[in-house]
């Protein structure tokens, strides 16, 4: 410790405390003293306040120099303590550009980069110093941080009437400021307008056009270096790799690899994970793995993309062996498999794979792994896990971001609990379009049409604009509704008032909600007019309507043109098949079926399930693999000697196959899925107030519903009832469809 006792008298006469005052020029007189010596070997944030305390007992902070170099270890050094070094700021009576510019510099790599903002205006204000070359870098890097575009402009006016016009260093950062705003235009000419631009501000501007979806443009940019004699290094080909990538253009993904080996150009671990980040993109695993075994350092964002690359092929137990392999698996790893179970149609084994995670305690879930566990719960209708993950979530105090509200809206709202939904909602300050958007597709989904719509003009007086989503979402609630003329008013709404063009999707939700209203010939003019061409969307919206209403001749029409567009389309011959048969068409009904064998194409089986104590219990037609089916087909029994006595007429027109006999018709309609799913409820679940909670991939047959209305009633039990379009809500005998589905 006796280093730090450097007392007065330590000092030369000149230096004494009475002859340093607030007034001393920001020179080097005091640069070798003992005390400024020590802070560059300083270790520690006390030892540091210590000698600030000796500098202030000696008056060596009223030295600007001195003060600067405090400073300068305080915000900047290894042990930097950026509120140490703003309590220091304040305290100098004249600071120097250096410290004004050492803190503006350490706050823009700070968690919070707009206090460089704020620092830079105080200095502004302040008057004493102007910024330099050296302030503009990181107040414009700051201001790109937080999208801050009208600050930047300002910025960028100030540099061009300043000495730092033609600064590299400071055009450089302008180029990134503007690409990183999406002010592409502007980054371009800058850039064009550098006069000696160096390798950095070419690589600022293909990384700005890459991340702006320019990828042409970047790619041009690239070929351009050679004209202008500049040679690419490291950085420039991660950006190039990344337009390949986003472009999956594998052919010049392979020559830019090879390019990069032929030009020597400095191999990186960056570097290897962006040429295998492009190959697994392009769908060329083969190249992926020979790279993957060559390359010698590897992370965990090279086994990632390993997982990614086999996910994408489908191949996901290769992607399984990758992940076990890894020396260390971090949650991105366990976000990639479990996010890529929950989009390749494989929620059961995403929901597996989160369980794994939690039993690990390898790592801890955040907010991606939650969201793609809360959407293969919404898949699967797991609203025993949902919940439990919603718990989790306020327990470890989870921020809830509009990315995770928006998701747990969408796992109650297709869980069948709308008031869980809105709760989450309204549980919220700062709503996005995207958490609007989703409680709209809530009450869409469940038949609410007219709350749809009230909360749509919630959503304009919050003045959140509406997008391509929310109009779906919206003009879907009308279609489950009947809203026919809310329907046609907020189509017509849509570009002149909001500004968004309808597409396709937008003209089939228009399609189905006036053929649901049996408006047929008016959802064909619908189409014919439509400015783009009829996707198969469009066309399968207008096959079911004819299916509801029976009409043979449209139907041929729109079958054939969703064939033409999707010729193994099997549900466009299924319902054609399902509309013959409904007109007596048994000859017709075979020919299509006869058909469908010669293409080799089968109907989709229907498939319910339902959630018992967390375990989600899978039922196909006329499926007895379950290990109670002696239970469920009694059960069913029952259901169906109560049904009966209570008046109930099977609707044998629902057996798609000509099938004589009456008993073995209603047989054939016993057997549907989510009457076994239903029959499993009522024998697993002693709670009577317990909804009974079913999920069908396809949509529900009219005698299904209409035994689910009578087994609410005869059993005193709620059954909500999600198929592949909508929510049913059974109580009491009656839907909350309102027989309108």
């Amino acid at each position: 410790m006796a280093s730090s006792c450097i007392s007065i008298s330590d000092l030369p006469p000149e230096i004494h405390p009475s002859s340093v005052t607030a007034n001393v020029n920001s020179d080097r007189y005091f640069a070798n003293h003992p005390l400024l010596l020590q802070l560059d070997k300083c270790s520690d944030v006390r030892r540091l306040k210590e000698i600030h305390a000796q500098m202030l007992r000696i008056g060596l902070f009223n030295d600007s120099y001195a003060a600067s170099k405090l400073i300068q270890v305080a915000a900047l050094s290894d042990i930097s303590s950026l509120s140490y070094a703003q309590k220091v700021f304040d305290q100098i009576p004249q600071p120097n550009l250096y410290s004004w510019n050492a803190l503006i510099r350490s706050y823009s790599s700070s968690e919070e980069p707009v206090n460089t903002l704020s620092m830079f205006v105080r200095m502004l204000y302040d008057g004493a110093e102007l910024p330099n070359k050296f302030t503009y870098p990181f107040v414009i890097k700051a201001a790109a941080l937080i999208s801050a575009l009208r600050f930047g402009r300002g910025l960028h006016a100030m540099v061009v009437k300043s000495e730092s016009a033609t600064d590299l260093f400071v055009l450089n950062a302008l180029v990134h400021f503007y690409a990183e705003c999406k002010c592409l235009d502007a980054a371009y000419q800058v850039f064009l307008n550098i006069p000696n631009r160096d390798i950095v501000s070419w690589n600022s501007m293909i990384m700005g056009f890459v991340h702006g979806g320019y990828v042409e443009e970047s790619l041009d940019l690239f070929r351009g270096m050679e004209g202008e004699s500049m040679k690419p290094n490291d950085v420039t080909m991660v950006g190039v790799l990344s337009a390949c990538a986003k472009k999956l253009d594998l052919e010049f993904g392979r020559f830019v690899h090879s390019y990069i080996r032929r030009h020597g150009i400095k191999e990186s671990l960056i570097l290897n994970n962006a040429i295998l980040d492009m190959y697994a993109k392009c769908g060329s695993i083969k190249d992926a793995e020979t790279l993957f075994d060559e390359m010698k350092e590897k992370d965990t964002i090279s086994w990632t993309t390993m997982i990614v690359g086999y996910t994408r092929v489908g191949d996901f137990d290769a992607a399984r062996s990758v992940f076990s392999a890894m020396p260390c698996q971090d949650i991105g790893a366990w976000n990639a498999l479990i996010s890529a179970y929950e989009q390749n149609g494989k929620p059961k084994e995403a929901l597996a794979t989160f369980s794994e995670l939690q039993q690990s305690k390898e790592a801890e879930p955040d907010s991606v792994t939650l969201v793609c566990a809360l959407s293969a719960c919404a898949q699967l209708g797991a609203i025993d896990l949902g919940s439990w993950i919603h718990v989790y979530i306020k327990k470890r105090h989870i921020k809830l971001n509009c990315h995770l509200t928006t998701s747990l809206i969408d796992m109650y709202s297709k869980c069948g609990d709308l008031e869980k939904a809105l709760e989450v909602f309204h549980s919220i300050e700062y709503r996005d379009v995207f958490v609007w958007s989703a409680m709209i597709a809530g009450f869409a989904m469940h038949g609410c049409g007219k709350e749809a719509i009230e909360l749509f003009s919630k959503m304009q007086e919050a003045k959140v604009n509406p997008n391509s989503v929310t109009f779906t979402n919206l003009l879907s609630a009308c279609s489950h509704s009947g809203l026919v003329g809310d329907g046609k008013a907020i189509f017509k709404q849509m570009e002149p008032v909001f500004g968004v063009v309808p597409e396709v999707k937008h003209y089939a939700c228009l399609v189905d909600i006036l053929g649901r209203a049996g408006n047929l010939e008016e959802a064909v003019a619908v189409i014919d007019k439509m400015p783009v061409s009829p996707g198969a969307s469009v066309w399968g919206a207008l096959l079911a309507a004819c299916k509801l209403h029976g009409n043979v001749a449209i139907a041929e029409q729109a079958c054939n043109n969703l064939l033409e567009l999707e010729p193994d389309n099997d549900g466009a011959y299924v319902l054609l098949s399902n509309i013959y048969a409904k007109s007596g068409k048994w000859d017709k009904v075979s020919a299509l079926r006869n058909l469908m064998r010669g293409s080799g194409l089968k109907k989709e089986p229907g498939c319910s399930s339902i959630e018992i104590d967390g375990v989600i219990h899978e039922f196909l037609v006329g499926d007895n693999s379950h290990p109670q089916s002696v239970k469920i087909y009694s059960k069913l029994d029952e259901v169906a000697a109560r049904l009966k006595s209570a008046g109930h007429v099977p609707k044998t027109s629902q057996v798609l196959q000509l099938v004589e006999e009456e008993d073995v018709q209603e047989q054939a309609l016993n057997l549907h899925s989510e009457k076994l799913a239903i029959a499993f409820g009522l024998i697993s679940t002693t709670n009577s107030a317990q909804p009974i909670r079913v999920m069908k991939n396809l949509r529900v047959c009219h005698d299904c519903h209409a035994v689910a209305k009578l087994i609410s009633k005869l059993y005193d039990r709620e059954i909500l009832l999600r198929d592949r379009y909508r929510f049913h809500h059974f109580k009491g005998g009656h839907c909350s469809c309102k027989d309108y589905w």
